[in-house]
């Protein structure tokens, strides 16, 4: 593993697969039915200068549960970056009080010019545009559990992104790591003007991987295995873009869409946060309660993965099985009050 996460770039087969496995045995405890203290006396940095509810509080919680603790920055409002703090000064200074660092960031490639001066591992919790790299490991986690419970296999899979794909890091991050693996169809719908970056395209092309573009949602996806949307990305627009955008009914993922077009066993995926409003044309919500519907199961995937990638990148993945315990506190049901049970 590289000292530090700030791309799917950096990550061989080899070690995707090392974390995948990581992250099974992390289950139990990301499951609160284990204890681990692997991590007692370090102290992670939550660094967020953009809006974030899942990323932010799962990484802190996947730390929790290797017994660390955690200092939370969020937003410039509350950081010295508002009185003209450099990164580097930023990144030298929080060096000094962390073990370990996760940051967000909207400039693309903010997060590893902080990297870049700091000698304790960071990991990328998105810098604008660019990459989520965690965000595509944990969908991939949840990708080979819903095909493992499916029988379904990774090669040959065909796999619809929609959505925001110009400005959607989760899906840059997703198409470079799964163009890792046995060739696969991938269908890119994007509405005009956000479409996926060419540079990814021949990429993944090169790789062996078939990719299709096409411009609406109104055709046949009876062979989809994965369905992938975002949310559209109005915060990166230009004002000259923001004016007069508005999505369509067609860009929407929602049972009637998944009852016409796509097949039985089709799993639809989000990174989330979903736009719920009535006119964002999201994914719906009347997806809610559907088993086809693996969102909640992917968020629930983020716990393990990153407990994962911080057991490797500190090098305690080895301690784990010597270190365990039973919870002794009451542990809720797993399941939500709608979720289906698989």
């Amino acid at each position: 593993m590289p000292p530090h996460l700030l791309s799917i770039d950096s990550l061989s087969r080899d070690r995707v697969n090392h974390l995948m496995r990581i992250a099974a045995r992390m289950e139990p405890i990301a499951q609160r039915r284990q204890v681990t203290r692997i991590l007692e006396g370090a102290v992670l940095g939550n660094l967020f200068f953009e809006a974030s509810t899942r990323t932010r509080v799962s990484f802190h919680a996947a730390f929790c549960r290797l017994g660390g603790s955690v200092c939370d920055t969020t937003g410039f409002t509350f950081s010295s970056m508002a009185k003209g703090e450099s990164l580097y000064d930023t990144s030298r200074v929080m060096s000094g009080y962390c073990d370990a660092i996760v940051m967000r960031h909207p400039d693309q490639g903010s997060v590893a010019e902080f990297a870049a001066a700091t000698h304790v591992p960071v990991i990328n919790g998105g810098d604008g545009p660019g990459e989520h790299p965690s965000q595509a490991l944990l969908d991939f986690y949840t990708i080979d559990k819903e095909f493992s419970r499916l029988g379904k296999k990774l090669a040959g899979a065909h796999v619809l992104l929609t959505g925001d794909l110009k400005y959607g890091r989760t899906v840059h991050s997703l198409i470079k790591l799964l163009s890792l693996y046995a060739p696969m169809r991938f269908t890119l719908v994007a509405p005009p003007g956000l479409e996926m970056p060419s540079h990814l395209i021949d990429l993944v092309a090169s790789r062996g991987h078939r990719v299709e573009q096409r411009d609406s949602l109104a055709d046949d996806y009876a062979d989809v295995d994965v369905v992938y949307t975002t949310r559209i990305q109005k915060e990166r627009f230009t004002a000259e873009m923001s004016e007069g955008f508005s999505l369509s009914r067609d860009f929407t993922v929602d049972r009637a869409f998944m009852n016409e077009r796509c097949g039985r066993d089709t799993i639809v995926m989000h990174p989330l946060p979903r736009d719920s409003r009535p006119d964002a044309n999201d994914l719906d919500v009347d997806l809610n309660g559907d088993p086809r519907l693996a969102i909640f199961r992917q968020t629930d995937n983020g716990i393990p993965v990153r407990m994962a990638i911080f057991a490797t990148l500190l090098q305690v993945e080895e301690l784990i099985e010597k270190d365990l315990r039973p919870v002794r506190w009451f542990v809720p049901e797993r399941i939500g009050t709608d979720d289906p049970v698989l």
